[in-house]
């Protein structure tokens, strides 16, 4: 069973439906019965077409399933529509629909839940780490959501700036862990780079194309996770580095400044670096100031931290520290290596200890206890 290919169909479906006429609530459920169908018929035999397969099956879990009176009343049109078994038009309605949950009758954090669920693929945990909110509160979000849209037809298009967030945190999902998403996120940006022309949307591909560029550097063989100032800078892509600077200097040029440009810049200026020294943590510092200014986002002060504690030493940076707030995940990781940096061994591996616990995912988790081993063989030789 080819779960990839199953994946990388579903919003090109998804799309077909509700152009048909489905809702969007409705359509969704029906994909998802279709999915359930080829999980369980496809091993004994896959479909020449699995798109058309998936679409056939699907429409008809619709019709199934549409039993209202108003519904009664339209079904012999709806079955006019069907499509016939056979090959399905090759068009990639992601995009499209990524603007069309941007629905105008939802608000922006809804939308984005909602897309990222629907059409990003990702699981309600997943967005609510991206969220840093309680699991329960995206799940409640996204059933809010489906209500408000279902009763709605999804040809009113949303905002680009809604659709730019869905893109930056599938991207950001892929750039932990799913390569898929994250190439999947660069590809739907650079159609939308071509289709608008904005600042903004210019910036998210720079970004995009700046750490892309760093994910064969990483990993180590065995999986364990690579620190910026630990990996071979000769591993990074030299061509995407060349490509997203390149956008990223035409974008600040019409001096319409936005978080995404600003992030950009951040990731270019860690790439202009031939070695770690040799990073300019001075600007870099300068540009968290702008990017605080423009988001107030707590991530945003404690990378700014960070970056404080390297332009002005450890102490700048605990100091810096100490204005955020202690609950949002990777603090205790950051306490840790400023402590580390000022010398302070003894409460930098009892920290990385504790963030290791906390933390999200098992490459993090390996690589803090890692880091928490290490201190404590120079404690106890």
């Amino acid at each position: 069973m080819n779960e990839i290919l199953l994946r990388s169909l579903t919003p090109s479906v998804l799309g077909i439906l509700v152009h048909r006429g489905a809702d969007f609530a409705a359509a969704e459920d029906a994909v998802q019965d279709a999915l359930v169908e080829a999980v369980r018929v496809w091993p004994a035999g896959q479909p020449r077409d699995p798109k058309g397969w998936l679409v056939t099956v699907a429409w008809r879990r619709f019709l199934d399933v549409t039993r209202s009176d108003a519904a009664r009343r339209r079904r012999e049109d709806l079955i006019d529509e069907e499509p016939a078994p056979g090959h399905a038009p090759a068009v990639d309605d992601t995009l499209q629909l990524y603007f069309l949950c941007a629905h105008p009758s939802l608000t922006p954090s809804s939308a984005v839940a909602l897309t990222l669920r629907a059409v990003g693929g990702l699981t309600t945990r997943q967005i609510a780490r991206a969220y840093l909110v309680p699991e329960a509160t995206i799940a409640q979000r996204i059933s809010r959501a489906k209500r408000t849209v279902s009763g709605v037809r999804l040809d009113q298009p949303g905002d680009v700036a809604t659709v730019l967030r869905v893109l930056y945190l599938v991207f950001n999902e892929g750039y932990s862990g799913n390569v898929d998403l994250a190439t999947e996120a660069i590809r739907l940006t650079r159609q939308l780079a071509v289709a608008i022309d904005h600042p903004e949307v210019a910036g998210l591909l720079a970004l995009m194309l700046l750490h892309h560029a760093r994910r064969a550097a990483r990993t180590a063989p065995d999986g364990s996770l690579v620190p910026l100032a630990e990996q071979d800078r000769r591993r990074w892509d030299t061509g995407s580095i060349a490509e997203g600077v390149g956008i990223l200097q035409a974008a600040l040029a019409r001096d319409r400044l936005g978080e995404f440009q600003a992030q950009a810049a951040i990731a270019a200026l860690h790439a202009d670096a031939p070695t770690a020294e040799e990073t300019d943590w001075v600007q870099i510092v300068e540009w968290y100031d702008e990017l605080a200014r423009l988001t107030e986002s707590p991530v945003v002060r404690l990378n700014r931290a960070v970056a404080v504690g390297e332009a002005d030493g450890p102490r700048a940076g605990l100091a810096a520290l100490a204005a955020v707030d202690d609950s949002l995940p990777r603090h205790t990781a950051v306490a840790a290596y400023l402590h580390e940096r000022d010398g302070d061994v003894v409460t930098a591996a009892r920290l990385y200890a504790e963030a290791a616990h906390k933390a999200s995912n098992l490459a993090e988790r390996d690589h803090l206890t890692r880091q928490a081993a290490r201190l404590n063989e120079r404690l106890c030789p």
